[in-house]
């Protein structure tokens, strides 16, 4: 009782200050430049830029843009460099959406903690570069989205390409400017995995992969940016055979549940995600951590971060089929006008959680031609597989800048329930996080 009469008086609160002003109708460009300001341990300070941009016309289509660009450019001072540029419209083709990415990334100190959760034994005692690899990726997308029945189902289609090139890391780059105590010269786990022949010789250093996309789309959404009401769900498939020249082939799906609840009134929201991303068949490796997506957004990696599960440590949560959540209560509590820009206000409160459904094969492989057999002693302080993944859980609260209904700063902390999955994490992003 207590708790529906405190949600009755925030919901009011709410609905009192955004009812001061209306919204103006923005015509032509509008942008939201923000500056890319963080810091890693191993990869240093993080500095650069992303912009939004969009174009809303003659402002009748206002709130939603006929046309809109992202675009970031940062870098580490140990020299991670990322670039992301993406274009989306529903009024270039009629009739249809056009999504289009590219994205390149030279992580020089990416995550990696193995595979199939908490079947690999994390160990927080550890150097940090013990669970860093290099990797370089490049990728490029353009997705197409057709209107199937009254403007609700809607038929997926598009072209992916990618090329991952993957290394251990440079141990004197990561090393330099250390205290010797600090400092790392030792196996990797990527490595270990390579010798221990869990990574496939033919697979250690990446691949290529281009691919077919198709799918399916239910979308009653009252406002794409930040909805408070609606159903969003859909179900596609990558189809990425040798012929159209992987270099190792393969079969994914994934299939996303979201909905969308008003809690009194529209200004208090509840919100959940449903996902389950499988394959048919083996993946190799290095596409396990691709959190795929069909639509204006690029693909990210997971599971594990801002994008797919919040507190978990990036990476953290690998498999052959992996299953995630986010359940979230969204409160918009003040809207203003700053200049000519309309601004809003909000907060959040969420539960993310994870967990591996079909196992990489973690077998120990090496064959040592020995009297003695292998030596597993290294191996089994790492692996563990004799019990099978769990759910891997966190909880936060963040912030939400809005302006002219788009443009949005996110702000979320995050702790893990388990520390094995982490310490804790604080992001500082763009848009809702579904």
């Amino acid at each position: 009782m207590k708790k529906g009469v405190l949600l009755f008086v925030l919901a009011l609160f709410g609905h009192a200050a955004f009812a001061q002003k209306e919204d103006i109708i923005k015509k032509g460009i509008s942008f939201g430049p923000l500056p890319v300001v963080a810091f890693d341990q191993d990869k240093g300070f993080q500095y650069g830029a992303l912009l939004n941009l969009f174009d809303f016309g003659d402002g009748s289509h206002y709130p939603h843009p006929k046309q809109q660009w992202y675009i970031e450019a940062s870098a580490y001072t140990k020299g991670t460099q990322q670039y992301f540029v993406t274009y989306d419209t529903k009024h270039l083709i009629p009739g249809i959406r056009m999504s289009l990415a590219a994205t390149a990334v030279f992580d020089r100190a990416m995550d990696f903690y193995g595979f199939n959760g908490y079947q690999s034994i994390y160990h927080d005692y550890f150097l940090t570069p013990f669970y860093r690899l290099e990797r370089l990726a490049v990728s490029a997308k353009a997705d197409f989205v057709g209107n199937l029945w009254d403007k609700k189902l809607f038929w997926q289609a598009g072209y992916y390409f990618s090329k991952y090139q993957y290394s251990a890391i440079d141990k004197d780059k990561i090393n330099k400017g250390k205290k010797e105590e600090e400092q790392f010269w030792g196996q990797t786990l990527y490595e270990k995995y390579i010798d221990w022949g869990i990574i496939p010789q033919e697979e250690r250093d990446g691949g290529l992969t281009s691919a077919l996309r198709l799918g399916i789309m239910y979308d009653t959404r009252d406002f794409e940016a930040a909805p408070s009401s609606g159903i969003w769900t859909e179900a596609n498939m990558t189809i990425a055979p040798e012929f159209l020249g992987t270099t190792h082939g393969y079969y994914r799906y994934m299939a996303t549940f979201r909905h969308y609840i008003p809690v009194v009134t529209e200004q208090l929201s509840f919100a959940y995600r449903l996902n389950y991303q499988g394959s048919i068949g083996d993946l190799p490796y290095y596409i396990m951590p691709v959190f795929s997506n069909i639509g204006k957004e690029f693909d990210r990696d997971g599971i594990g971060g801002y994008r797919t599960v919040r507190g978990i440590l990036r990476g953290r949560v690998q498999g052959l089929d992996v299953g995630f959540f986010n359940a979230e209560l969204r409160w918009k509590f003040a809207r203003f006008h700053v200049g000519k820009q309309n601004i809003y206000l909000g907060l959040n409160a969420f539960t993310d959680g994870a967990v591996v459904t079909k196992n990489y094969d973690l077998s120990y492989r090496r064959l040592l031609h020995s009297s003695l057999g292998p030596d597993m002693t290294d191996y089994n302080v790492h692996i563990n597989t004799s019990k099978s993944d769990k759910l891997h859980t966190a909880a936060g609260a963040g912030f939400r800048f809005v302006m002219n209904q788009n443009f949005i700063i996110a702000v979320d902390y995050a702790k893990p329930f388990d520390k094995r999955d982490g310490k804790g994490s604080l992001y500082i992003n763009t848009g809702y996080l579904f």
